[in-house]
């Protein structure tokens, strides 16, 4: 049954936001490309435009689905996800040594985008009909491989940014369900020793701050046990796993520490993205007058590091402006997770904010060399069809949850 939508009564004010930022983004991808001596890049805002109306039709669609529509599919999708991220795998298209999407003449997809839907909509289910316990190991340990086969799999494409949304859907989910957040820390804990093993200064360290946190907490000493052979364990497997990671993965690491050490190789994206954003300063350059884009210094300036092009051409104030656009939106996106009487829908709204909001904080943080290069888009302004329709159905799920998903 289709539902029936009272236009004027949805949150105009969330949609609004994004659809500005999508605007932005079309914006900033013309400027990046307009001085392009390749024509086809040139057309690439075109694209852009195309993909939003087509985004902004599935979201009306959404809209008028019922949420048995996601809920009762939430485990087919899965399997359909599941299906076309092993076949990307044989027969997709690979570009720059990765191979992530199906190519259909002009139209690129990238199976990994539904994954991220798929997954969403499967962990909402599960946990919102689930009758184990928060704690229980079985409802941990069930929860967490369907995220870690898909994620595996576009580990092999290799995607490693995107394979990150995987578990912090789960983790968002873990935590709005109920685990304690003390848990939660002491879950995630092997994986912050095989950061910190990286130096055996800091791994020394940690490993001292999680025996005092261990001995405040006291969670019985089997477990305390456990939990300290565990991270021991996994910080012990870091120099295996050095060693497994292609040269551009340990290049983007190294670079991050010390963006120097090879500036016209792996840290020349960050120091260019540097440049550009301080060049901007307050105001700006002006619209289309930034000159590392317009010079051709910037690599990538129309996905991964669209927000340098607007910093120097919008300054500070610029960057603001979008920063601030979308704090307002997470601000109303938790406000909907609140009030939505519907455990699944509650989930679907926590989940799609925290994609979002995960893929924000970590593209920004990139671009200003806060955070390692990880390839993962600006949502709603970086240049990706596929990308800008997946997060276009999240909102509208969003907006649905609120508005009759209860």
């Amino acid at each position: 049954m289709i539902n029936r939508i009272r236009y004027g009564e949805l949150d105009w004010k969330l949609i609004g936001a994004f659809l500005a930022l999508s605007l932005i983004g079309i914006m900033t991808i013309y400027s990046s490309q307009h001085n392009s001596s390749d024509a086809y890049r040139q057309t690439f805002f075109l694209r852009q435009m195309v993909w939003l109306l087509i985004a902004f039709g599935s979201f009306l669609a959404v809209l008028h689905l019922p949420q048995r529509f996601f809920d009762g599919g939430a485990y087919v999708m899965y399997v359909v996800a599941v299906i076309l991220l092993v076949a990307v795998l044989m027969v997709g298209h690979t570009r720059l040594g990765a191979t992530r999407w199906f190519d259909f003449g002009p139209i690129s997809f990238a199976p990994a985008d539904l994954g991220k839907l798929a997954i969403l909509l499967t962990l909402s289910r599960f946990f919102a009909y689930t009758r184990l316990p928060v704690t229980s190991k079985r409802r941990l340990a069930l929860s967490a491989v369907l995220v870690i086969v898909p994620m595996m799999l576009v580990l092999k494409q290799p995607d490693l940014g995107t394979s990150l949304i995987f578990p912090v859907i789960l983790i968002a989910l873990w935590f709005w369900s109920g685990l304690s957040p003390w848990y939660l820390l002491l879950i995630l804990s092997p994986f912050v020793s095989m950061i910190a093993a990286y130096y055996w200064l800091s791994w020394a360290i940690y490993l001292v701050g999680l025996m005092i946190f261990l001995a405040v907490l006291r969670p019985g000493i089997v477990l305390a046990i456990f939990i300290m052979l565990l991270n021991l364990g996994f910080g012990m497997v870091t120099p295996f796993i050095w060693e497994k990671l292609e040269g551009y993965q340990q290049n983007r690491i190294l670079t991050f520490l010390n963006p120097g050490h090879d500036p016209r190789g792996a840290g020349y994206q960050i120091i260019q993205s540097k440049i550009a954003i301080g060049s901007g300063g307050v105001l700006g350059k002006g619209y289309l007058q930034g000159s590392q884009a317009r010079l051709d210094f910037l690599p990538e300036r129309h996905t991964d590091f669209i927000f340098s092009v607007l910093g120097e051409e919008f300054g500070f104030v610029g960057g603001m402006v979008v920063i601030g656009l979308f704090t307002f939106a997470f601000f109303r996106c938790l406000r909907i997770a609140v009030r939505c009487r519907s455990r699944f829908a509650s989930y679907v709204v926590i989940g799609a904010t925290a994609v979002i909001f995960f893929q924000f904080v970590v593209n920004i943080g990139m671009v200003i060399g806060f955070m390692p290069v990880t390839g993962l888009p600006l949502p709603f302004v970086s240049y990706g069809g596929t990308a800008l329709l997946v997060s276009w159905v999240f909102v509208g799920m969003i907006v649905a949850s609120e508005y009759h998903w209860f």
